[in-house]
């Protein structure tokens, strides 16, 4: 098989599967229609059930497209663990603002032993992406001693692991608005789909599974939650990994770090809202009439990496 063909069909699989498992879903919500509901910014309900569909999505897409089985296996332990442990935090979120918030509030609930649903979440994500970046395949010329490869080996799990954890928490930031976190999904995932190459297939998958979720997420019926943020992350994660050379990983995680940090102090939507360019992007396709600066920072303030409801 070619790589465009593998390419291609890791697209489509991903864009079927998307809408078939949204459909299911739809059909038969596990535990009710009421307990997928949640309450966007506007005010107006809509349904957590696209998380899951559009993370099922790139799960098949991505297998499909996988190179080989250790990289097959790395992406599943990637994005399984994103969505599950998200999922959780999506449907037992404490909704009266009575735990910790954010990643910070999170990490100082855990160092007093206090173990929220966003605590286990980072616990989990964590854990399952040190798996993935220990599956994946090595990269680059190895030192010639024994112990210095081993060293050097611990150490790029280590930051691979981080660089795969911080980029589902990174997604999950920027679902605050309706196609806000897909279209940032689709951007970092296709020059590798379009170049080819390593991770090209689970990058492919990633476009197919926006295009299948897109169009809900934007008529605001949908949207990503803890589940689907963190579960596409989480595969743009193990993407870099396969595809950059370590001295750009690393610069990547040390991005990425300054933007989850930048977020408990500055509003994405605000920076956005003040940048003609990003806020072109980010308006396209999007029902008009957005809320105000000050509705815009509260709604920031509840960022869906705390469990918040807001989208």
């Amino acid at each position: 098989m070619t790589s465009v063909l593998r390419r291609v069909i890791a697209a489509t699989t991903a864009r079927i599967t998307t809408t078939a498992v949204r459909g299911l879903l739809e059909d038969e919500p596990p535990g009710g229609p009421r307990q997928w509901l949640r309450t966007n910014h506007r005010g107006e309900p809509v349904s957590l059930l696209g998380g899951p569909s559009a993370a099922a999505g790139v799960l098949a897409g991505g297998l499909v497209g996988a190179s080989s089985v250790r990289d097959g296996a790395a992406l599943t332990m990637a994005t399984v663990s994103g969505t599950g442990f998200g999922l959780v935090d999506d449907l037992t979120e404490d909704r009266t603002g009575a735990v910790a918030k954010g990643l910070r509030g999170h990490l100082g609930a855990l160092a007093h032993g206090e173990v929220t649903t966003g605590g286990l979440k980072v616990l989990g994500i964590g854990a399952g992406a040190l798996l993935a970046a220990a599956l994946s395949q090595p990269h680059g010329p190895r030192p010639a001693g024994r112990g210095s490869r081993a060293l050097l080996r611990l150490t790029e799990i280590g930051l691979d692991g981080a660089l795969i954890a911080a980029s589902a928490n990174l997604v999950n930031l920027l679902d605050l608005r309706p196609g806000r976190a897909l279209k940032a999904a689709a951007i970092a995932a296709a020059p590798t789909a379009l170049v080819g190459g390593p991770g090209s297939g689970p990058a492919s998958a990633v476009l197919g599974a926006v295009v299948g979720e897109l169009p809900d997420d934007l008529a605001e019926r949908d949207m990503l939650g803890d589940s689907g943020a963190n579960g596409i992350g989480a595969a743009l994660g193990v993407i870099a990994v396969r595809r950059l050379p370590r001295s750009a990983r690393w610069t990547v995680l040390a991005g990425v770090i300054g933007l989850t940090v930048a977020s408990e102090k500055v509003s994405f939507t605000q920076v956005i809202a003040r940048t003609p360019v990003l806020r072109e992007i980010d308006g396209w396709g999007r029902r008009p009439a957005e809320p105000t600066t000050a509705a815009a920072s509260a709604s920031d303030a509840g960022s869906p990496s705390d469990g918040s409801p807001l989208t």
